[in-house]
């Protein structure tokens, strides 16, 4: 396939760029299916190169060979655009990172390229927790995979290794200023959901420690909400042995193959 940079308007009329994979046969007057991978940080960025650090759970060239356009998105937060940029989502994570990603879907819609029916969602870390919240809000996608995402901010905020970090974007902690931990958490808006999700998170994660899967998990259960949560036991914040990495590309792989391509 190709890769390109493309950019796009959000909601609020900031600039989003993003990476474009195309088929190799990609053809303008087709309508294919579209599979978001969304990084972590929220500081990370996506690139136009072959080997992104996301491929050892989201293999979005074999998506691509079978005939799906791939949309990295570097959504606000993301470095190498400056700081005001990096600056958008204090006080505002999830929201904002939820207009960037549904308006690059639907400016590819517009270019007329893509099945609408057939769009999905997945990212690990930062990445898991925008996907868990477009779970909990858009009724956009097919199928949604989170991967070590946060579901509740007050329960990150007392559980993670990294207690500053909430403070950094969201100004306060949870007993000072509720309000702003309901806006930005998932599970405020869990009541809508309706997407397919599966859960991915290790067991011995302290950076988004494994509550926060159980608690999105419970949540969809409980609405009747299509809901599959797998452990990878034995691994901190990140699955560091190629087996297990392989495990869960192949878990992502059954997924999407069966929501997004009709697979069993």
């Amino acid at each position: 396939g190709t890769r390109e940079v493309i950019s796009w308007k959000s909601k609020d009329g900031a600039t989003i760029e993003g990476i474009l994979i195309k088929p190799a046969d990609f053809d303008p007057s087709k309508k294919y299916p579209l599979l978001c991978v969304i990084h972590g940080g929220p500081t990370g960025l996506d690139r136009p190169g072959m080997l992104a650090g996301d491929t050892r759970y989201y293999p979005a060239d074999i998506w691509a060979a079978r005939g799906a356009l791939i949309l990295k998105v570097n959504y606000r937060g993301s470095s190498g655009y400056g700081e005001a940029f990096r600056s958008l989502n204090v006080r505002n994570l999830g929201v904002g990172d939820a207009w960037d990603v549904i308006s690059g879907v639907d400016y590819l819609i517009s270019k007329g390229w893509v099945d609408a029916k057939k769009v999905a969602c997945m990212g690990w870390s930062q990445g898991g927790y925008i996907s868990a919240f477009l779970t909990a809000s858009s009724d956009r996608f097919a199928a949604i995979s989170v991967g070590a995402g946060i579901s509740d901010w007050s329960t990150y905020y007392y559980n993670t290794d990294i207690t500053n970090f909430t403070r950094n974007y969201l100004g306060a902690d949870p007993v000072a200023d509720p309000e702003i931990y309901q806006k930005t958490s998932p599970i405020t808006y869990v009541k809508a959901a309706k997407t397919p999700t599966l859960i991915q998170h290790c067991d011995q994660d302290k950076r988004v420690p494994i509550p926060n899967g159980y608690e999105l998990r419970q949540a969809l259960e409980d609405r009747g909400v299509p809901v599959q949560m797998i452990i990878y036991k034995g691994f901190g914040h990140n699955i560091t042995k190629p087996k297990s990495m392989r495990a869960a590309m192949d878990h992502n792989l059954a997924w999407f193959n069966h929501y997004i391509f009709g697979d069993p």
